[in-house]
């Protein structure tokens, strides 16, 4: 083979082996940051960061995605640190890690949406190329992250009014690969309580349906699992470390980092929960905690009206566990109070992929 016809080889291999997300582009076994520029629209638009690890070795993509919701510090806290942990040389195959899908949440302090335009960042895929800040940002992850990788965590955690424990999510979506594969991911991920969401990916959907990241990436083919981690908009170590502790498992899992990997044994699976929104405005009194277990009936709290004149007793409709409470007193009519968990039958345990 002539030096000409090798250099072409090498060139064409090198080129093959890049993984460019948004400005952010990595050869094989470096790592690089940049952003994911939205541009504006019907209003102003965005630059999400992004960071691309390019391992070594060959491997799938994982996507880590954190701060759909700004004020959910914990996971934000918890990508850019394990960002920092990654040994590209270590690595097989490749992580896109977007810490902070939301910064205007996040400099605004602005629980739940996007203060822009007031809508839910984890709610509007798959996003549209013309809409609003929220929905043009739904449109360039898809088309960035999403697309460009095998298997996707959504992480997420208390927001600033809600006092929460570890969970995760796992997605009984029907098809079999994918709820396999995702359930191993889920138990690999560690956190000892998973809700099964029922998603039927091969179910009619109304035309022009919009859905979370998670939903968004089954719908494409890719497993994916969400993690909440992290309560009342604290980011303390010890939930920034088991959301860390949590992925890399699911990279020892996946076969992209050495190591073993110790799957729950005996998770809580949550069937279904049940939300306690709040019937009127007023004051609230937390009277339970995350984690609790409740009877039908009892009574999780009260309001109270702004004179501390007693208002209402809020009681849970079902028995279940609390998964989370309102942990700030401002409440208003339809603001979510808390999810009881219902708790469902042991699962059948997975086999980790060959």
């Amino acid at each position: 083979m002539s030096r000409m016809c090798l250099a072409i080889l090498l060139c064409a291999s090198g080129s093959a082996a890049d993984l460019a997300v948004g400005s952010a582009k990595a050869g094989q076994g470096q790592r690089a940051t940049g952003f994911i520029d939205v541009p504006a629209g019907v209003d102003p638009g965005s630059r999400i960061p992004v960071i691309v690890i390019n391992g070594a070795k060959a491997g799938p993509t994982l996507a880590l995605v954190a701060g759909s919701h700004g004020t959910e510090y914990a996971s934000i806290v918890a990508m850019a640190q394990l960002a920092q942990l990654v040994d590209p040389a270590l690595l097989s195959g490749a992580l896109v890690i977007v810490p902070l899908v939301n910064p205007a949440s996040f400099l605004e302090k602005v629980p739940h949406l996007n203060p822009v335009d007031h809508k839910n960042m984890n709610r509007f895929y798959p996003g549209k190329p013309d809409g609003t800040i929220t929905e043009r940002a739904s449109w360039a992850i898809g088309k960035q992250v999403v697309e460009k990788c095998d298997y996707l965590i959504d992480l997420h955690g208390g927001d600033l009014d809600e006092n929460l424990r570890q969970y995760t999510y796992w997605a009984n979506t029907g098809n079999e690969r994918i709820d396999t594969i995702s359930k191993g991911m889920v138990l690999a991920f560690g956190f000892d309580h998973i809700v099964i969401q029922r998603s039927r990916t091969n179910a009619p959907r109304p035309a022009n349906a919009t859905s979370a990241l998670s939903r968004f990436a089954e719908d494409t083919g890719k497993p994916s699992v969400t993690a909440e981690g992290g309560h009342a908009g604290t980011s303390s170590a010890e939930d920034v470390d088991a959301l860390i502790r949590g992925c890399a498992n699911v990279m020892r899992h996946l076969k992209m980092l050495p190591g073993e990997v110790k799957p729950v044994k005996h998770p809580l699976w949550i069937a279904r929960y049940t939300v306690v929104a709040s019937e009127q405005d007023g004051i609230f009194y937390p009277l339970t905690v995350p984690e609790a277990y409740v009877q039908k009936g009892a009574k999780i709290g009260f309001m109270t009206n702004y004179f501390g004149d007693k208002i209402a007793d809020v009681t849970t409709p079902v028995a279940g566990v609390v998964l989370y409470i309102a942990s700030v007193p401002s409440m208003k009519k339809g603001d979510n109070i808390s999810y009881i968990g219902e708790i469902a039958e042991p699962q059948e345990p997975v086999q980790a992929p060959r």
